[in-house]
């Protein structure tokens, strides 16, 4: 691979939409060339504390993500470098033991709820992206995400949205909406702005 790989940054509140406006531009571009590196993969390892204690990690706060293990591993990617991205372990509440092996591509999305909130990672973005959601639609969303992929009940999820995730959403992730240079409401399923955005990654491409 030649030139400098086009870094996109995809955010949003959680259940937004965002992991289908990404999804969405891999499909568009081989596997070879596209990278999605999700900041939840970020998160801070917590295998120091004791289960209970990781059970009251906020995960909508910016302490929660080793932001600087990720923009390392975001410049590394932009040098020609592989990575080793880490994985998390949503069951235990910490970083697991195993990795994803990246070679470098051709383009790297950049997603996560918090990624224009740190400025080193904000500046390293060709286009970015804010996925806008409402608030109702993106909590029935992550009802059923939690619930079925994780295995949560409807309570704690509630309860969680109610106590951190809302109250986080509007103190942190929102605000950032200001240094997005595209915003997509509803997002993948908005096909005429995720179309347009394709247009112009194929264009820097070209």
């Amino acid at each position: 691979m030649t030139g400098k790989p086009i870094v996109i940054g995809v955010t949003g509140g959680s259940g937004s939409g965002k992991s289908s406006v990404s999804r969405r531009i891999f499909e568009e571009f081989t596997q070879n060339s596209v990278l999605i590196l999700a900041q939840d993969n970020y998160y801070k390892d917590q295998s120091h504390l004791t289960f209970e204690e990781r059970l009251k990690t906020n995960y909508d706060h910016p302490l929660a993500f080793d932001n600087d293990l990720y923009y390392q591993h975001i410049q590394d990617f932009l040098k020609g470098h592989s990575i080793e991205v880490p994985v998390y372990d949503y069951v235990n509440h910490t970083r697991s033991k195993e990795v994803h092996f990246e070679p470098p591509r051709q383009v790297l999305i950049l997603e996560g709820i918090l990624i224009f909130q740190e400025p080193s990672i904000r500046d390293l973005c060709d286009i970015k992206v804010y996925v806008d959601t409402e608030d109702d639609i993106r909590l029935a969303r992550r009802i059923q995400r939690d619930v079925i992929q994780r295995g949560r009940s409807v309570e704690s999820v509630l309860n969680q949205y109610i106590d951190v995730v809302k109250p986080m959403h509007h103190q942190f992730v929102e605000p950032t909406k200001r240094y997005a240079d595209v915003i997509i409401p509803e997002g993948g399923l908005n096909h005429v702005a995720v179309d347009l955005l394709i247009t112009k990654i194929e264009s820097i491409l070209k």
